[in-house]
C-alpha cells in the first residue's frame, strides 16, 4: 500500500447559512477544504482515474450540500462529512474545513471555521 493524500483547497461559494435572517436572506461567502489519505498505489501506476478519487464528484457533491441552508457550520460540515463516507468510503480518513467570511461576532473577524475530521 502507499498511502498518501487528495486535497482540494479553496472551494468557494455563496450560501445562505447562518441563524440570523439577514444571513438567509443575503448570503454569504464560504471556503471549503477537503483533505483525504487513500492509497494511492494503484493511480500511481495506471494513470486511470478509475483507480482514484475523482475530484468532479467530490466537487459537486459538497456544492450541493453547500445550497442547502443551514443555521451552524457544524451542521453544514457534518452534512458534508456524512454524504462523502456515504458515497466514497474514504476508509483511510478525511477532512472538512468550513468557513464563513466576516462573521456576525460583533467585532472583526475574517473567518469563522468547523473542521470535521473521520
Amino acid at each position: 500500500m502507499k498511502k498518501g493524500s487528495i486535497e482540494l483547497c479553496g472551494m468557494k461559494f455563496h450560501a445562505r447559512h447562518g441563524c440570523l435572517e439577514s444571513e438567509r436572506i443575503l448570503g454569504n461567502e464560504f471556503t471549503v477544504d477537503f483533505s483525504c489519505e487513500l492509497d494511492l498505489e494503484a493511480s500511481g501506476i495506471s494513470d486511470d482515474l478509475r483507480d482514484t478519487l475523482d475530484y468532479s464528484r467530490v466537487y459537486a457533491l459538497i456544492e450541493e450540500e453547500m445550497q442547502v441552508p443551514s443555521n451552524l457550520l457544524e451542521h453544514v460540515a457534518t452534512r458534508i462529512a456524512d454524504r462523502l463516507e456515504s458515497e466514497f468510503g474514504l476508509e483511510g480518513g478525511f477532512e472538512v474545513r468550513v468557513s464563513k467570511k466576516n462573521p456576525p461576532v460583533g467585532g472583526e473577524c475574517e473567518w469563522a471555521r468547523v473542521s470535521v475530521r473521520r
